[in-house]
């Protein structure tokens, strides 16, 4: 994906009021897509006591959205690119309502788990074209740096309240209206974007590279996929150690096939820049941290506390607001300041709340609970900004867009992987309030630890010699540039 600007391609001379509404329907569907991710979190109890699930079955219907997320994030930003950004968008809209409605009617886990699929396909044509269209729609740099903060914070935002608003809606209306809520959202969208948000494509779309996609699909889905059911089959099993073959197999294929094509799906030469490679990691270290947390605290509320929803959800109140406090601020900070102490703050905080977290039990008195969930609050408001910042640290304007992009990749693979473990190590467990918090200290072990990752990439990504990488890596994309611009029609 590209976020170029050029005159012949991009809107141009759009009024103020009617480009800040395209960037609240963009941010719109950023916040439907998010809160997605956390909102589902809330209701797990009630869709395991309503349809029967069991563990993995819960697990699968988290990790089969992040899955297709992460699988087709960069594949859907480069047809948008081609195609038509405001055309993918509304298309994009459309399958994620329909995909929520029939959430909302699944009869069975197995039909949840598949609409969740179709959401999720939705999705992929929200975020990273959304993003684009935001860079488009904004041509002064300085408003631009400023829309694209306010988008980029939606995310962290959306991620953090999903569990507050899933609380009230399955306390109040049950677990299918936290999927139906989406569908008025959407279809005022697709009205929005079809009046206000004007076409627009990159100067130099990237091509389409079926091989990458398909090896991508099948390194996250063997992996995610043996990690989920080796607590039924076993990690000896002939199924778990054949995919996991399968997704060894196709990252060497990813590596020996992306690197000669022009146009890969999955750019390595970013890699490298450590800044990059860094990024990447902390995103994926991060999310996965932050979505353990959520998959085991939402239900350790629940069930071992006895919490309603709703309450549950309020006792995640303060990881909102913190998020809503320090967000846009960390933002600025990495603008005058770059990204380290953001960084290191952010990997702190999350390595001391997995630390904290293993002291809590069925007893612990809430102020204690609430205190340590501070904690991931000033994790998650300091995460974000300087992750993206550092994915994009010394590249070239055509490649920002495609190292944002795989920077949310990294993401969402994170969100994925964290669910998938913390599931697998927490086991069926879940009902006895004494096996549950036991079961739960494998994961707290797991967020520290991704704390302390994130800690040290932090400090080693913004060094004097990580930042010297960047160059070299940045000038091998301004030779295909010229190239590309050189061999282009007059």
């Amino acid at each position: 994906m590209t976020v170029s600007t050029s005159p012949e391609i991009a809107p141009g001379g759009l009024s103020r009021r009617r480009r800040l509404l395209v960037l609240a329907i963009c941010c719109a569907s950023i916040v439907v897509v998010v809160m997605d991710v956390s909102i589902v979190n809330l209701a797990l109890p009630a869709i395991r006591r309503d349809l029967g699930a069991s563990v993995a079955g819960l697990q699968w219907t988290v990790d089969a959205y992040t899955l297709v997320l992460a699988s087709f994030l960069v594949l859907a930003g480069s047809t948008a690119d081609r195609v038509g950004r405001r055309r993918v968008f509304q298309v994009g809209l459309a399958v994620f309502g329909l995909g929520s409605l029939l959430c909302g009617l699944a009869p069975s886990i197995g039909w949840l788990i598949a609409a969740r699929v179709l959401q999720a396909v939705g999705g992929t044509m929200l975020n990273p074209v959304a993003m684009a269209i935001v860079a488009t729609t904004f041509p002064d740099p300085a408003e631009r740096a400023r829309a694209i903060g306010v988008f980029g914070s939606m995310s962290g935002v959306s991620l953090a309240l999903g569990p507050i608003l899933g609380g009230a809606l399955v306390d109040g209306l049950g677990w299918h209206s936290i999927f139906w809520i989406n569908v008025p959202i959407v279809a005022a969208g697709i009205v929005g974007t079809a009046l206000f948000v004007p076409e627009s494509r990159a100067a130099r779309a990237r091509r389409f590279d079926p091989v990458g996609q398909v090896l991508m699909i099948l390194v996250l889905a063997g992996v995610v996929y043996a990690i989920i059911e080796s607590r039924t089959s076993g990690w000896g099993s002939p199924l778990i150690l054949g995919l996991l073959a399968v997704a060894a197999l196709s990252a060497l294929g990813i590596l020996g096939y992306e690197r000669r094509r022009a146009d890969p799906l999955l750019e390595l030469r970013l890699f490298r820049s450590v800044p990059f490679s860094s990024a990447i990691l902390m995103a994926l270290f991060a999310l996965c941290g932050f979505s353990a947390f959520l998959f085991v605290t939402t239900q350790y509320l629940q069930d071992v506390r006895g919490m309603s929803a709703l309450t549950a959800g309020l006792c995640l109140l303060p990881v909102g607001v913190l998020v809503v406090v320090l967000s846009p601020r960390t933002g600025r900070l990495v603008g005058a300041r770059g990204p380290r102490l953001p960084l290191v703050v952010a990997g702190a905080a999350l390595a001391l709340g997995g630390a904290a977290s293993l002291w809590l039990g069925p007893a612990t008195p809430l102020p204690a609970v609430l205190a340590t969930y501070l904690l991931f609050g000033v994790f998650l408001g300091t995460v974000n900004p300087p992750i993206t910042n550092t994915a994009v640290s010394g590249m070239p304007r055509s490649m920002a867009g495609v190292a944002a992009s795989l920077a949310s990749v990294g993401r969402q693979t994170g969100t994925t992987l964290g669910v998938a473990i913390a599931g697998t190590i927490v086991g069926s467990a879940f009902g006895g309030p004494a096996a549950t918090t036991r079961a739960a200290y494998g994961v707290w072990w797991l967020v520290l630890g991704l704390g302390v990752g994130v800690l040290v990439l932090g400090l080693l990504s913004t060094g004097r010699w990580a930042l010297r990488t960047a160059g070299p890596a940045a000038a091998l994309f301004d030779e295909v540039d010229r190239g590309a611009r050189a061999s282009s029609p007059r």
